[in-house]
């Protein structure tokens, strides 16, 4: 049975577009911009966040829920901040059946109803670093929506620490930067990114640096996967969060705000997904193993089920797909579709022989194994598509990422499908505004070794520069 997918190579846009719909991933919601996610696709978003909430809580952040409604003169308070977000905001101006006093704002991010609270609650160094978490829903008013990558609602976390000193700030925010998001990404999303920071153009409204993790998709295209903001002490003045110093003055606190959203789940759809739909890390998978029953005999379902249950007790996220009333190539298509890494098909010519066939779906690999060792087997295959499908993203980026002179050579290499490097020093701010006139931007800026710089004036940066969604 043919995939119903339209090849990457034919229209990148529209495959995204059937993956998302064949694997039953998510729908767009009965308001423009709005978008249902669907169980498999929550089920990957689920697996996502566990794994970024354990890391949170790892580096010391607690989770804690702010409203959703924000007083719409909490935003004015930092100008540079509200400025940023004018054009997105979605505001309330009646409730009730008659007209607030005060317009309120759905939340597009919470610095401000956080940072009201974080100054309620911060009075001597002793409170502080005061680190806080949260999952929740934003909007943000989206004139080209695409699911996953740009909903006008869209699920995330934004963790905003309050910190002693600028050291500890960074510090820390370097540290969500690397032990949250780089991990998350690369050891578990299988997706190698970029780390660096943002230029002034790009940086997060109201921050004094915002670090970025950028990711290569499968169309060349970069893609902001998360960001960590140093904000300085701008929301802690806007705020009155002081603090009485071990020395007894009042100091101001100084601060970060750090977020990744469902925007992980696109990431994933375009970073690994082929011509037969997603490729799914097996640490994310809802389902690491499908058993799928070819025949429905006595023989074959006992075997099938004797899988399942020596799969399960290894600790493996494993389904029984025993609906034998559905063809065998439609079944094998849907799994396909949905991305589950290994598949243990279980029929009766080869169960007589003792055997069973095992399909690693990253490679499309398909081969017998003996049913005495089908388990060993498909353990050891899924921690070869998890390390695998890292190499084959990595590979691919760095088979697509060129260097450049200026910001002629940039474009051309950009427009061939990746990424360019060039000195940073050659194109600079007039250069950066040069590029967005062709549609491309600085993703980041980073050190020739790839470590990471602190400030957009150290000479030798090397500028990062693509297409970006």
């Amino acid at each position: 049975m043919a995939s119903p997918v339209t090849p990457r190579s034919q229209d990148f846009p529209r495959w995204y577009q059937d993956v998302i719909t064949q694997a039953e991933l998510a729908d767009n919601g009965p308001v423009r911009g709005t978008m249902v996610i669907r169980p498999w696709g929550y089920a990957i978003w689920e697996r996502i966040q566990a794994e970024i909430d354990r890391r949170i809580k790892e580096a010391g952040a607690e989770n804690a829920y702010f409203p959703l409604f924000i007083p719409e003169s909490y935003l004015t308070r930092e100008a540079e901040h509200v400025e940023g977000f004018s054009p997105e905001l979605a505001v309330v101006t009646h409730g009730g059946g008659r007209q607030l006093d005060e317009p309120v704002v759905v939340r597009p991010t919470s610095e401000t109803v956080i940072n009201s609270f974080i100054a309620k609650w911060v009075h001597s160094y002793r409170d502080l670093p005061m680190l806080v978490n949260q999952w929740a829903n934003v909007v943000r008013w989206e004139l080209r929506p695409r699911l996953f990558l740009r909903t006008s609602e869209f699920l995330w976390q934004e963790g905003h620490t309050a910190h002693v000193s600028e050291e500890d700030a960074r510090l820390y925010a370097l540290r969500i930067l690397r032990e949250v998001y780089q991990s998350t990404m690369e050891d578990v999303l299988s997706v190698p990114i970029l780390l660096g920071h943002k230029t002034r153009r790009e940086r997060f409204a109201g921050a004094i640096r915002t670090w970025t993790c950028e990711g290569m998709m499968g169309d060349g295209k970069a893609l902001q996967m998360g960001t960590s903001h140093e904000l300085g002490q701008n929301f802690a003045r806007a705020f009155g969060i002081q603090f009485t110093s071990e020395a007894g003055t009042q100091e101001y606190a100084w601060q970060t705000s750090w977020g990744v959203s469902t925007r992980l789940v696109g990431a994933l759809i375009m970073a690994h997904g082929d011509d037969a739909g997603l490729r799914l890390p097996p640490a994310l998978a809802p389902v690491e193993v499908v058993v799928v029953l070819i025949r429905d005999e006595e023989a074959t379902r006992a075997a099938a089920q004797q899988l399942v249950s020596e799969l399960a007790a290894a600790s493996r996220r494993v389904r029984l797909d025993d609906r034998v009333a559905t063809s065998f190539g439609r079944r094998s298509v849907e799994w396909e579709l949905k991305g589950v890494p290994v598949r243990l098909e279980v029929g009766p010519r080869d169960l007589a022989e003792g055997q069973v066939t095992l399909v690693r779906r990253d490679i499309q690999e398909k081969r017998t194994v003996a049913l005495a060792g089908a388990v060993t087997e498909s353990v050891a295959a899924l921690a070869a598509v998890q390390s695998g499908l890292l190499a084959e993203a990595l590979q691919a980026r760095e088979e697509r990422t060129f260097s450049a002179s200026g910001g002629d050579e940039a474009v051309e290499a950009v427009e061939a499908g990746g990424f360019a490097l060039l000195p940073w020093d050659a194109l600079g701010e007039e250069g950066e505004t040069r590029l967005a006139g062709s549609g491309l931007t600085v993703r980041c800026l980073r050190r020739p070794d790839g470590t990471l710089a602190e400030a957009d004036d150290e000479s030798g940066l090397i500028a990062v520069v693509a297409k970006a969604y």
